[in-house]
């Protein structure tokens, strides 16, 4: 009987070496889009009252795209994790870059637009 290969957790070849470093670099993109989006959602709140329109509009919607963007990453995980236990194995730096996707995506796009 066969047994199955081990789940490696370095790569063994070039082109997954660029996905982890394109994991990597998702990482810092994502890291600092979030500390810009925080800083200029700080300033919005200090420089207009809580109870105006704009901003308990603009609270609902960070409240509601962090959601959004949780359900997202948990369900790639949810599927890996599926997956997994049929036999299907992805390595790490997939995953990670699967589920870090939506949160990636959704801070850049709350940059940009506080940014106008």
């Amino acid at each position: 009987m066969k047994s199955p290969t081990p789940l490696s957790l370095m790569p063994n070849s070039p082109a997954a070496m660029l996905d982890i470093w394109k994991a990597g670099f998702m990482v810092f993109e994502l890291w600092s889009s979030s500390l810009s989006t925080i800083a200029m959602r700080q300033q919005l709140w200090q420089t207009q009252p809580f109870f105006s329109p704009s901003m308990m509009r603009e609270n609902q919607r960070m409240v509601t795209e962090k959601i959004e963007a949780s359900m997202e990453a948990g369900l790639v995980v949810q599927k890996t994790l599926f997956s997994a236990m049929s036999g299907n194995y992805a390595p790490w730096w997939v995953t990670s870059q699967k589920a870090m996707k939506p949160y990636q995506r959704r801070s850049s796009a709350n940059s940009r637009r506080l940014s106008r």
